[in-house]
């Protein structure tokens, strides 16, 4: 049944997904991916729309909604608080080898986490939107793909900050 249904929307998801993600400056599949998991949360809570296609069309408007919402709101981050005010130079330059070890770390990483946390830390300030066309995966997938990658990067740091404290 719910194969069935899946199958028979795919279709009009598409063609709701490209009308509408141009306007919104999302990628299609970004949208559909979207739409897709807000059905299978309505399948999960709710059961099946008892009308499918006029639930889709109405979740591919509102998560186009939602993602003009989130491109109005964005802004480039402008800078670390934690480095405003007056520095004395031992502060510079613990923050510099902090900022290297860390950069070193990233480059360790396997696979294309190196590459994402990149991108994350570039200090152009990437969207997501952008890192997801740079690195040429769905934006839906870097929050999964980001938080696996900050596991790895943070197993690999666990040991070299454990031995810093050690040595006091």
């Amino acid at each position: 049944m719910t194969h069935d249904l899946l199958a028979a929307l795919r279709p009009l998801l598409t063609a709701e997904a490209d009308a509408e993600a141009h306007a919104t400056g999302t990628e299609p599949a970004d949208l559909e991916q979207a739409v897709w998991l807000r059905l299978l949360e309505h399948l999960a809570t709710d059961g099946p729309p008892l009308d499918p296609q006029g639930w889709l069309r109405r979740a591919v408007r509102a998560e186009a909604r939602r993602n003009r919402r989130t491109a109005r709101r964005e802004r480039p981050f402008a800078g670390d608080p934690a480095e405003d005010g007056d520095r004395g130079p031992e502060q510079i330059v613990l923050t510099a080898a902090r900022h290297r070890a860390l950069r070193d770390a990233v480059h360790r990483l396997p696979g294309r986490c190196s590459r994402l946390l990149d991108a994350l830390l570039s200090p152009q300030d990437l969207t997501y939107r952008e890192i997801a066309r740079e690195l040429g995966i769905s934006q839906g997938s870097l929050g999964p793909e980001r938080s696996r990658c900050l596991g790895c990067l943070r197993r690999l740091l666990t040991p070299e900050v454990a031995a810093r404290e050690l040595r006091g």
